[in-house]
């Protein structure tokens, strides 16, 4: 179903966006390929940033988790939610056309965790987007209509779409999700103008194949290693470099060894799927940790030289710089207090040096006591991604505060039901009270330069400006900005649900705007048990602010 209003003012043309931000526009994902969420935008700043008010806001029809991404092009603001797919004039907050999907009834059963999407890729006049149902859809920029659609996977075995696909050397790029679900993971190609699928590169390697060898029996057939985030793209060295999530079942002990390529990145060929190097975070994943948070490229000053590197804020609490031509592990450095499943990072080997109960876990197929694992499957950091600042050379992230109880049991499958092997009652929660803190990090050291704590975990992206500004949002509802130098917080805005999404700034004749969506929802409302989030609203809304006229 697509309802559309039109007006004179859709007479514009709409360009094909180009790979970077242009003319304040934000046309990709993570504001940049680098997925660095960083603007050079200055007008906004920590002087006059406490003059800033909304300019429009607009319901988005859902009490769905709104943990998307707008972009900004030409005057059109677009963005998706769980269901359907708006484009809205940026300076009015006027619905100009949504095109909505119909879902089987049954769809909403097998999604984890939470019911929502991440964002669109922009392409020669196209939208595109995932789906729950685990399919791959284009849409017309200029009136919502649906160009064509791609079937990913069956999404009753569990799999989903949930990332925003990637748009690289002219190639349109999707993950999957569904690693909880006995599923096999992927990162599909496909030409952007038909929707043809061109390659499938799966991320749990078949006996023959490289790393192969690391799975046993038929294990990778139901082996995980979703890929349920988006990939960024180095144009310079034509490499995607892209993270694959968590092993399945959870229970290590039924897949014994390495398990390629789950908790990994791998750096691929666009054109080809071809995998020219791997890193892998954390072998053979007993814990959800993933590989798949925000890789970030950027040009670091590194022992007296710039090195290209990559990087991620891994949710098993370390801290990962590689090289991103050859995937050479340059640091590895905790950036959270409490880590109790590993002593460090064997530098000479790239492996985690395990405690003794994390070699007991692994080796255990069930186990008749839990054992508290320190951080907790939600991570050191989840998804929401951290912005990096390249005139201070540090990363802003939302971090949290969290073990676990791990006790495995023998796994068992049944299509469309989480397979994890492994009992899960609760959470922990630490003696000081505080679940999160928004840290600046330095990537090189992995030291804290200032945080601020929070009560309740905040689960937004962030967004810095060259201004010395940082945009975040909490969980209970607060639209924040803070001095990005010491961590003083500098405004808020109460915008009526919790923030889940990641902020934008954009800039439309002369006058920069601040854009972010409203929604509480996602895997910590789920799975927390937390009695505060009962009064915090739902529904979805979009915000956007500029500074009040003087």
């Amino acid at each position: 179903m697509k309802q559309m209003i039109f007006a004179a003012a859709m007479s514009l043309q709409f360009a094909a966006p180009s790979a970077h931000a242009a003319n304040g526009d934000v046309a990709v994902y993570g504001l940049d390929q680098g997925q660095r969420r960083h603007s050079a935008l200055k007008q906004i700043n920590t002087g006059n940033v406490k003059r800033m008010v909304p300019v429009w806001n607009l319901s988005l029809a859902s009490n769905h988790a709104q943990s998307q991404q707008p972009l900004v092009i030409d005057g059109v603001m677009y963005l998706p939610t769980a269901d359907a797919t708006l484009a809205v004039d940026a300076l009015s907050g006027r619905q100009l056309w949504k095109t909505s999907l119909n879902y089987a009834p049954d769809v909403f059963g097998v999604v984890c965790c939470g019911i929502l999407n991440r964002g669109l890729a922009a392409h020669g006049g196209k939208l595109f987007r995932g789906t729950l149902d685990a399919q791959l859809t284009a849409l017309d920029m200029r009136s919502g209509k649906e160009l064509w659609r791609a079937k990913l996977q069956d999404y009753k075995e569990g799999y989903a779409a949930t990332g925003a696909p990637l748009v690289a050397n002219g190639v349109l790029i999707s993950g999957i999700s569904g690693g909880e679900y006995g599923t096999r993971g992927f990162i599909a190609g496909f030409d952007p103008d038909t929707g043809k699928e061109l390659w499938r590169r799966h991320t749990t390697a078949a006996p023959g194949e490289p790393g192969g060898d690391s799975w046993p029996g038929e294990t990778h057939k139901r082996g995980g290693g979703p890929t349920w985030l988006t990939g960024t793209y180095d144009p310079e060295l034509d490499l995607v470099y892209w993270g694959v999530g968590n092993g399945g079942p959870w229970n290590a002990a039924y897949r014994k060894g390495d398990n390629l390529y789950i908790g990994s990145v791998i750096a691929v060929r666009p054109k080809t799927g071809e995998v020219v190097w791997h890193y892998q975070f954390s072998p053979n994943d007993p814990f959800d940790y993933d590989g798949t948070n925000e890789l970030v490229i950027a040009d670091l000053p590194m022992d007296g030289t710039r090195r290209k590197v990559v990087m991620q804020a891994n949710r098993n609490g370390y801290f990962y710089v590689l090289d991103r031509a050859t995937g050479e592990l340059l640091r590895a450095n905790p950036f959270i207090d409490k880590i109790t499943w590993a002593k460090g990072i064997d530098m000479k080997t790239g492996r985690p040096i395990d405690t003794d109960d994390t070699k007991k876990i692994r080796a255990s197929l069930t186990m008749e006591q839990a054992i508290d694992v320190w951080p907790s499957a939600l991570g050191g950091k989840n998804w929401s991604p951290m912005s990096y600042d390249p005139s201070s050379h540090l990363v802003y992230a939302n971090t949290l505060n969290i073990g676990f109880p791990y006790k495995t049991v023998d796994p068992e499958y049944n299509k469309g039901a989480f397979y994890l092997g492994m009992e899960f009652t609760s959470l922990s929660w630490p003696e000081n009270g505080n679940r999160g803190y928004l840290k600046a990090i330095d990537p090189v050291s992995g030291k804290t330069r200032w945080q601020v704590p929070s009560a309740i975990p905040n689960f937004a992206g962030v967004l810095t400006t060259a201004s010395g500004l940082l945009f975040t949002g909490a969980m209970t509802g607060e639209f924040l900005a803070y001095d990005s130098k010491s961590g003083r917080k500098l405004w808020q805005f109460q915008t009526g649900s919790g923030i889940v999404g990641m902020p934008i700034t954009w800039e439309r004749n002369g006058r920069q705007y601040v854009t972010v969506t409203s929604g509480v929802g996602g895997v910590y409302t789920l799975f927390s048990g937390d009695e505060r989030l009962k009064n915090i609203p739902t529904g979805g809304s979009v915000w956007t602010f500029a500074l009040m006229d003087q």
